[in-house]
């Protein structure tokens, strides 16, 4: 079983970047999931998919890994970019596309 090892991105959901600081271990799914024909649930056998663990700092979480005897692979983040908007922009002189209503 290996582990993943990661920062989670920010949701759609929020604007900023709360629970993105924490390094995140957890266990990729050995087997698919299942759904149940009676009520359409979705669910699984693998029990340490339910296990979240999380670390201040990649170091630990990669120490965690090591001494537990876990195979692991990390996922650096992706570099955000900031794209810098105004909301002045939008009434320039010089605007590439002319502003209507």
């Amino acid at each position: 079983m290996v582990a993943r090892i990661f920062k989670p991105a920010k949701t759609a959901m929020q604007s900023g970047m709360g629970r993105t600081k924490t390094w995140v271990l957890e266990f990729e799914p050995e087997a698919p999931r299942e759904i149940d024909p009676l009520m359409g649930w979705t669910g699984s056998r693998d029990m340490r998919s339910q296990l979240r663990l999380t670390f201040d700092t990649k170091e630990e979480a990669i120490a965690y890994a090591r001494r537990k005897g876990l195979a692991f692979r990390v996922i650096e983040p992706k570099v955000r970019r900031r794209m810098h908007k105004s909301y002045s922009d939008n009434f320039r002189a010089d605007r590439a596309q002319p502003w209507t209503h």
